[in-house]
């Protein structure tokens, strides 16, 4: 007797402090979720305000540190060569053909190793395993002609202080059948700077000069010279039918002038590993204002070069060339008035936080704020998008450092400015060239993930993450206090048991249906995942229906999905059958899963493409938080509860990945030119550049969108 009162007197163990946290958390998960997506909405506007100024983290490169060597006689050189290219009358058939050899006979006479490189365009088709294989799985066309082939003009300078193991490449877009002054002048920047890099001495890696044949697009044919350059094929369309195609024989019927070290070889120049790549375009039409030069940095799936890449051309540009650097923003922010009115805010805080404490230097100018929230924006949309804003974007699929730069010139390109933007852009090419050339290995020092809020601002990954925490940290907490508040509501000790067996058997009883209904939440929630796998799947067998519009494509697509789901459904979203749980809080569980899985989804969509997940969260996470069904909120009659529905309404439609789109699309170009098919159209643009993007909003957005309709229309 006494042991037993020693035992009933025991003190029970001490709960630790992080369950403590835990529990408190999971009990005040409404409070919670306010606070946390009020603190991410209010951190992501404060980013613009955060943005750091950029500076250089590698010493190697040394920007500007020597006096450019590019003089008025290579101006004259590249202005010779653009005026061969504009001038030639030759038969619209031939132009082509001429350009190449003109082009190849220019790099020759320089001394260099120069080769054709022909390719055939490849079809952007959709195919479920592009996700999961390597640049190199495009289809290739089988019915292919003389006239669906491009040819790419490579030129090679040896490094003469070099070991041949790395190589910089320059690449000039140009399209000979078509061509514009502005192609024309970008190679005659990039040839000035070829012949200049012929005679110095201080070259440690190899140059290569790619003039890409862009007549298939810019992109197909950088793309095409990456896959032979890294992995090379041998196979019998490597070279051509001479009796097919007697035009681009005469390619090689170059002359060879007696000059030292002039090479040319019919099969495929390489060089060393690539340490970077500029692709440098010139606009036919100036700016009214000043020379400026836009840099264009995303690449697939929101991938970035290097920021120290970056760095080099804006400071150079800036403070060598005198020239205006510009990223791209979303204009339509730019006259945002509510946006104007933030910014407002930020700067009144910004002088009373500097009143009480003068070493404050939190805060911006309103217009500086606006113009860095379009910026931002604009980098957030581009990343989250997956597809590349240039043919540098082919580079970083083989993880290689490069961007697009685009010179507009502020006059008309006549004879006295055409030298000028010879001169300017040959000096920021020949400046980036030679701080590349320093490096003793990969830019690794500067940032990789990073957001622009103007060419010398930016927000690093350590911080923009911060909203994105904030925005999900509610997700698992609401979940559990969903699950608790689910399984605590039912009574499963029904009647009165007087004996210890028939509590012991009631109690075990009662854990097994609460495991039946999780079970039976997570199998629909599975299903309509599976679903959303199998939505993703069906373009690919709708592309195979021949002549076939985007309208009626887009049709199509949406009744099979309609029909796939009601069969699922009906085949494996049956009720389990020894399941006989009151269907009450059945849309808790239901949500409380669904909470789980988003979760699950945003974070890994985080680690793939951060700019999709921000993106996804800002709309997923406040209608996964306040589904709840329709006939609750109609029968509890309060303000709070009309305002819930007037909000769940919203969500759900703005949530619907289609009604996304035109939305966003209105916004931009406005909602007269909007039409059904420019949803398949943009989709099939996402699966040809094998965006992971499409698989987000296929396997986590939709099913996501589709049970919180359930949950709000749940017949409790």
């Amino acid at each position: 007797m006494a042991e037993t009162r020693e035992k009933s007197h025991k003190p029970k163990p001490r709960v630790r402090p992080i369950v403590r946290l835990g529990i408190f958390l999971v009990s005040h998960s409404f409070l919670v979720s306010v606070v946390c997506c009020t603190s991410g909405v209010l951190a992501l506007f404060l980013l613009p305000v955060l943005a750091k100024n950029t500076y250089i983290s590698e010493n190697a490169l040394m920007p500007g540190s020597a006096s450019p060597m590019l003089s008025n006689q290579h101006v004259l050189d590249g202005n010779r060569l653009v005026k061969d290219l504009t001038n030639s009358n030759l038969k619209s058939s031939e132009t082509g053909i001429e350009s190449h050899k003109i082009i190849a006979q220019y790099m020759l006479d320089l001394g260099a190793e120069v080769s054709f490189h022909k390719f055939h365009p490849q079809m952007n088709q959709f195919h479920p395993l592009h996700f999961f294989s390597s640049p190199d799985s495009g289809k290739i066309q089988e019915n292919y002609s003389c006239s669906s082939y491009g040819i790419n003009t490579v030129g090679v300078i040896r490094a003469p202080r070099g070991d041949g193991k790395e190589a910089i490449v320059l690449v000039t877009p140009y399209n000979a059948l078509k061509s514009g002054f502005g192609e024309a002048l970008s190679l005659g920047i990039a040839y000035s700077v070829f012949s200049l890099l012929t005679q110095v001495t201080w070259l440690a890696k190899d140059i290569i000069w790619l003039v890409a044949d862009s007549q298939f697009g810019e992109y197909a044919a950088v793309s095409a010279w990456l896959r032979e350059y890294q992995t090379p094929k041998f196979s019998s369309l490597s070279t051509l039918n001479s009796e097919m195609c007697p035009d681009i024989n005469n390619l090689f019927e170059i002359k060879v002038h007696s000059v030292a070290g002039s090479k040319f070889s019919n099969s495929f120049r390489r060089a060393g590993t690539m340490a970077a790549a500029l692709v440098l375009k010139v606009r036919d039409q100036g700016e009214q204002f000043e020379d400026t030069i836009s840099i264009y940095a995303e690449a697939s799936n929101g991938q970035m070069p290097n920021l120290d890449l970056i760095n080099v051309v804006n400071y150079l540009a800036v403070h060598r060339q005198g020239l205006r650097v510009n990223v791209e923003k979303l204009r339509s922010l730019l006259n945002s008035s509510w946006l104007k009115s933030l910014g407002e805010i930020f700067e009144s805080l910004a002088k009373v936080a500097k009143t009480l404490n003068p070493k404050c230097k939190f805060g911006i100018p309103a217009t500086e704020y606006v113009e860095g929230t379009a910026t931002l924006a604009s980098s957030l949309y581009y990343q989250a998008l997956g597809v590349p804003t240039g043919p540098h974007g082919a580079f970083r699929d083989y993880q290689v450092d490069a961007i697009t730069l685009e010179i507009s010139p502020k006059f008309s390109l006549d004879k006295v400015w055409r030298n000028d933007i010879l001169l300017r852009g040959g000096r920021l090419i020949e400046g980036v060239i030679r701080s590349v050339n320093n490096l003793l290995e990969k830019f690794h020092q500067s940032f990789f993930l990073y957001l622009l809020t103007s060419p010398s601002k930016f927000v690093s990954v350590g911080v923009y993450m911060i909203a994105f925490a904030l925005l999900i940290a509610p997700l698992p907490m609401v979940a559990a206090s969903l699950y608790v508040d689910a399984n605590s509501s039912s009574n499963f000790l029904k009647g009165d048991s007087s004996t210890p067996s028939a509590v012991t058997d009631a109690a075990e009883h009662g854990i097994t249906i609460r495991s039946w209904k999780w079970l039976n939440s997570a199998k629909l929630v599975f299903i309509v995942h599976l679903w959303g796998a199998i939505v993703s799947l069906l373009p690919y067998f709708i592309c195979q229906i021949p002549d076939c519009s985007p309208t009626t494509s887009f049709v199509i697509w949406v009744l099979l999905s309609i029909l796939s789901l009601l069969i699922l459904n009906s085949v494996l979203a049956s009720p389990l059958a020894c399941v006989k749980a009151s269907q009450e809080k059945e849309w808790a569980l239901v949500k409380s899963v669904t909470i789980s899985s988003v979760f699950i989804g945003l974070g890994l969509m985080s680690v793939i493409n951060f700019a999709t997940a921000e993106i996804g969260a800002l709309v997923m996470v406040p209608m996964c938080l306040l589904a709840q069904p329709l006939k609750l909120d109609v029968r509890a009659g309060t303000l709070r509860s009309c305002c819930r529905i007037i909000c769940n309404l919203v969500l759900g439609h703005i949530a619907f990945p289609p009604a996304a789109f035109f939305l966003l699309k209105g916004m931009l170009d406005g909602f007269g030119s909007a039409n059904v098919g420019d949803f398949w159209m943009w989709v099939e643009s996402l699966w040809a550049w094998n965006s992971a993007t499409y698989l987000f909003i296929g396997m986590v957005q939709l099913p996501c969108w589709v049970l919180c309709v359930s949950i709000l229309f749940h017949s409790c």
